[in-house]
């Protein structure tokens, strides 16, 4: 059965879906974290109350996270060779997973920090902390089994953008997957393509529910 498979394609595919992976996910929880901040931070009754500011940053982060990826793919093409000089490949493909990605994840680390309890940020501001001692010291610790739930969530979902990145030139296991799989009618490569995948999103939902349980002080 997979005596027509390559298998140094295989590997090939692999290590750029884990290179896009890796990359956006590190890229996606930073920014992620900082659209967040803003999101709370600027919001009513928040540190730097701006409801202008609040309101410019919330239809980005609900514009950007609301487009198919497919679609913002396609979109982000002219963005992409302008600062790359090329479309395809698997870096070709990391503005669209980290402009598609970054936004959700903003949205999910500012529904973690409104779960926080007020009354400990009052106390810290009452105290006379500043707002970085504030964010570092209290709502980033408070918050954060919940910021690692929510960058597995997202992790997750980038192994399936790449894989859909992958349909359109960007390498990777989707990219193996529909060119020696689908068009060459080889279900071998496919269903390695699809346990591979499967794998790496069995293990980052166990590194994540790990972290996830360290940091849980509940």
């Amino acid at each position: 059965m997979f005596e027509n498979v390559r298998w140094e394609n295989v590997w090939e595919a692999t290590s750029e879906t884990l290179f896009m992976t890796g990359f956006s996910v590190a890229a996606t929880f930073f920014l992620g974290i900082i659209l967040g901040l803003l999101l709370f931070l600027t919001s009513r009754g928040g540190i730097w109350e701006n409801k202008p500011v609040n309101i410019i940053i919330s239809a980005f982060v609900n514009i950007f996270r609301s487009i198919p990826f497919i679609l913002l793919i396609i979109l982000l093409i002219p963005f992409t060779k302008a600062i790359l000089d090329t479309f395809l490949g698997a870096k070709a493909a990391l503005p669209a997973l980290i402009i598609g990605a970054a936004p959700f994840y903003g949205r999910m680390v500012e529904i973690a920090l409104r779960e926080i309890d007020k009354g400990v940020i009052e106390a810290a501001r009452s105290m006379g902390a500043k707002t970085s001692t504030i964010i570092w010291k209290v709502l980033i610790p408070e918050s954060s089994p919940a910021l690692i739930s929510g960058i597995t969530v997202t992790a997750i979902a980038l192994v399936g953008y790449t894989a859909m990145a992958g349909v359109v030139g960007a390498g990777g296991l989707g990219n193996l997957a529909f060119l020696e799989g689908f068009q060459r009618n080889n279900n071998a490569v496919t269903m390695i393509a699809t346990i591979l995948i499967l794998v790496i999103v069995f293990i980052i939902q166990f590194i994540g529910d790990f972290i996830t349980s360290k940091l849980d002080k509940r």
